[in-house]
């Protein structure tokens, strides 16, 4: 029996996959959490052989638990789950460690048979997104570009962020304008949402 995890915030979606995977007869549902920490513990809790995790999750997102479970836990396949995949987040995925990649509105069949190909050691990412991913354009921000707006992306003021930097205000100023510029972005929270999606934050 293939021992498996399932992380997923909304309930409905969570106890569907469960019912679903419970038809087949070599996967046994071992453990269900809400959140990201929670999926985490209970990884380490009922040691799962897959863990099968939302990627937008409260706590910490898919991505985050595919790299802690990683850490913690490196022999546990981690497929990740998305409603809305962007190519940047499948590189970020398998970045972290994530073995399988797969929309939700995937055939009932195709979650069982990837987490038998995972379990096998193999890989599964989802084609039409692998596609996206191959025609994602080079990120066009220098790496100082990049830091700083990892760091405005959270509210941070130009002020703490040359502090931390170790960058004059003027100079930040000057980066964040130019990711913004290169970015064809109307704000740095655009340009970050924008760097975040193509996967280069």
């Amino acid at each position: 029996m293939i021992r498996v995890l399932l992380a997923d915030d909304e309930d409905l979606i969570r106890v569907a996959v469960a019912a679903l995977l419970g038809l087949e007869p070599d996967i046994d549902v071992v453990a269900q959490a809400a959140d990201g920490p929670s999926a985490v513990t209970a990884t380490l809790a009922h040691r799962p052989d897959v863990a099968v995790v939302d990627l937008e999750m409260p706590g910490l997102d898919g991505i985050a638990v595919t790299a802690e479970l990683a850490r913690v836990r490196p022999e546990c396949a981690v497929v990740v789950l998305t409603g809305h995949g962007r190519p940047g987040h499948l590189r970020q995925a398998l970045t972290a460690g994530a073995r399988g990649f797969v929309p939700k509105g995937s055939p009932g069949g195709a979650l069982a048979d990837v987490i038998r190909r995972v379990h096998a050691g193999g890989r599964y990412v989802d084609p039409s997104l692998a596609a996206d991913a191959l025609t994602l354009p080079a990120c066009p921000l220098t790496p100082r570009e990049l830091e700083t707006l990892r760091l405005a992306e959270f509210g941070a003021p130009v002020a703490v962020i040359a502090r931390r930097v170790h960058l004059s205000t003027g100079t930040v100023r000057n980066h964040l304008s130019a990711a913004v510029q290169k970015l064809g972005a109307a704000d740095r929270a655009e340009a970050g949402r924008t760097a975040r999606d193509n996967g280069w934050l």
